[in-house]
């Protein structure tokens, strides 16, 4: 996969992440503070990847671990959210491993 391709799916999933964040909190009292804490951050990482900006693809992967720790903290602590807890483990998870191919590539590929 090149470079361009995999950008286009990372930020495609970081916009779906974002998704998820604004319908799963659309109804909470405080929507402005969950949209600005949830829904923001992949948002503006999808765009600096999509510009190609050289620290947004690290910075999505740092963040997807606290995604991923959210995830599973909602999913096991709120049952009647677990669907969105679990769409955002997903998506979590393929934000590290798409973030992650090319440095596993390069260190892991043939020489």
């Amino acid at each position: 996969m090149n470079g361009r391709a995999q950008d286009a799916i990372l930020a495609l999933l970081l916009v779906a992440l974002a998704a998820v964040y604004a319908l799963w909190f659309a109804q909470d009292r405080h929507w402005l503070a969950t949209q600005l804490v949830f829904t923001l951050p992949p948002l503006l990482l999808a765009l600096g990847v999509w510009l190609r900006r050289g620290k947004a693809t690290f910075w999505a992967g740092v963040l997807a671990l606290f995604w991923f720790s959210h995830g599973v903290m909602s999913a096991w602590s709120h049952p009647e959210t677990a669907g969105w807890a679990w769409a955002e483990l997903l998506l979590a998870l393929a934000v590290i491993g798409v973030g992650s191919g090319p440095g596993l590539r390069r260190r892991f590929g043939k020489r």
